[in-house]
Parts: C-alpha cells; sequence; structure tokens
C-alpha cells in the first residue's frame, strides 16, 4: 500500500468531522475520505447487529476507493463493529474508544473517572472494559447523553435550555466526584464549554477526537505508513443522503467549509 493513499473515516452523521478536523490539524499530509451515514443516522439506539452490518458495508466500499487505513470516527460503531472489522480487513483499523480510555486512564489522579455518550456506547460498557483492563480499579460513573447530539446539530452550544440539560445529565458524575471526563461521542467537543461548568473546571475533560488522530498518527509511523510530501492532501466528503444539511452544518464540525459533497446510498 502506497503511503500517499489516504485515509477513510466513517461515522453515522457529521460528528467524525471533529476527528477529521484533528487529523488535518495533527496529519497534514494525509489524504481523507470521510463517509457520513447521514440517511441511517443515529446508531446509538439501533442494535449491535444492524451497527455491525453498516460498518462493514462502509469499511468495504472505502477499502474499495484504495484507503491505507480507516479510523471508525463512532463510539457506537468502535463499541460494536471493530474487533469484527480488524478480523475482516486487512489494513489499520483505528476506534475512538481505546484512545480516549487510555488518556483518561493517563491523567486520572483519584481513579474516579467518567464517561458520557450516546445510549448504544454507554449500554456497550465498552469504555469502562477498556478502562478497567487498563486500571482495574477504576471508579467510573458512565451516563448517556442522549439528547446532546441533536443540540449540536441545532447549534444549541451554550444555550439555557442546553445548561439545563447539561445539569440534569451530568448530575450523576458530579455526585461520583470525577476527576476525569471522556467525552464519549464526537459530537460532544463542540459542547465542552458547558460540560466543563457544569462538572467543574478541575475535571480533565478528555477529547477523543484529538486522542484519536494521536493514535491514527502513532499507527502510520509503526505501519510505514505515513506521508511524508508536504502540500498533496486531498480531502473528499461523501454523505448516504441529505447532502445539502451536510454541506451546511459540515463548517460547525471540521471548522473550516466544505466546498463538495458527494451522495452515496449503501443498503
Amino acid at each position: 500500500m502506497s503511503s500517499s493513499a489516504p485515509i477513510g473515516v466513517f461515522d453515522s452523521g457529521m460528528g467524525g468531522l471533529t476527528v477529521v478536523r484533528e487529523m488535518i490539524s495533527q496529519l497534514p499530509n494525509e489524504s481523507i475520505i470521510y463517509f457520513g451515514d447521514t440517511a441511517r443516522v443515529p446508531y446509538g439506539p439501533k442494535s449491535p447487529d444492524t451497527v455491525l452490518r453498516y460498518s462493514r458495508e462502509i469499511t468495504a466500499f472505502l477499502k474499495g476507493e484504495g484507503v491505507k487505513a480507516l479510523v471508525v470516527a463512532c463510539n457506537t460503531a468502535t463499541a460494536h463493529a471493530l474487533p469484527a472489522l480488524r478480523e475482516e480487513f486487512d489494513f489499520p483499523i483505528i476506534g475512538v474508544i481505546e484512545p480516549g480510555a487510555r488518556a483518561a486512564v493517563a491523567v486520572t489522579k483519584t481513579k474516579r473517572v467518567g464517561v458520557i455518550g450516546t445510549a448504544g456506547t454507554i449500554k456497550s460498557l465498552a469504555y469502562e472494559k477498556e478502562i478497567r483492563k487498563l486500571l482495574p480499579d477504576a471508579q467510573v460513573t458512565a451516563q448517556a447523553c442522549a439528547l446532546f447530539v441533536p443540540l449540536v446539530e441545532e447549534g444549541w452550544l451554550d444555550s439555557e435550555v442546553t445548561r439545563a440539560i447539561a445539569r440534569n445529565y451530568l448530575a450523576p458524575l458530579v455526585s461520583s466526584d470525577v476527576d476525569t471526563l471522556v467525552l464519549g461521542c464526537t459530537h460532544y467537543p463542540l459542547m465542552k464549554t458547558v460540560i466543563g461548568n457544569v462538572v467543574g473546571r478541575d475535571v480533565r475533560l478528555i477529547d477523543s477526537a484529538h486522542e484519536t488522530a494521536r493514535e491514527a498518527g502513532e499507527v502510520l509511523r509503526a505501519d510505514g505508513l505515513e506521508n511524508t510530501t508536504p502540500n498533496g492532501a486531498r480531502y473528499r466528503f461523501i454523505a448516504s443522503d441529505a447532502p445539502d444539511t451536510f454541506l451546511a452544518l459540515g463548517q460547525r464540525f471540521l471548522g473550516s467549509s466544505i466546498d463538495r459533497v458527494e451522495t452515496l446510498t449503501l443498503g
């Protein structure tokens, strides 16, 4: 596989663009093909078997596009599909859960770690398992925050309604006195200000997007796939539905404008 080949990234929708944003910052020489499964979003409430089927379809498509590695930029898909994808496909596949868990374990001082995510991610116990694998006596408090995703997509990042919902969701984490909180959904970094104000500024917030991009770079270097040629990075964005919505909201997640979105429906 050529080091100049692109990296594939997929998510159930647009949240994974926060991972792409970090990858563009940390890995500026790497080309990226992003697939947002906007026709079938959200993945959070769906069954593990359904999420695995969707993930296989998207991974097979991206392999056909010639990617050299894959980032599963969806916590739910990482929880339900990552082991199977790694077994079935012959290129490096990075998920968002392992990097976030490692970062949390590295910074916690009290071993009280909080995790917030979609219902599917929290129900899977994936973060708890990964954190306890690294820190067996960790006290993990997990909380599903289903309304955070639509709030972010509506642009309500710091409204009174958002603050009230955040206080309600995050109350168990405050009561548990966590010193570290994993933002276990790629939408949540856009709500860092509200989340940080509710849990307290002394609580470390772990941005899984940042950690995943860092891990992707390490994996590429270890496998001899890093692109060291500057000024050649190209970016493709593909949505399975509603490309106009993707274009309109994409800038919020990516931090820069998206000029063109291709449309491809799978399944």
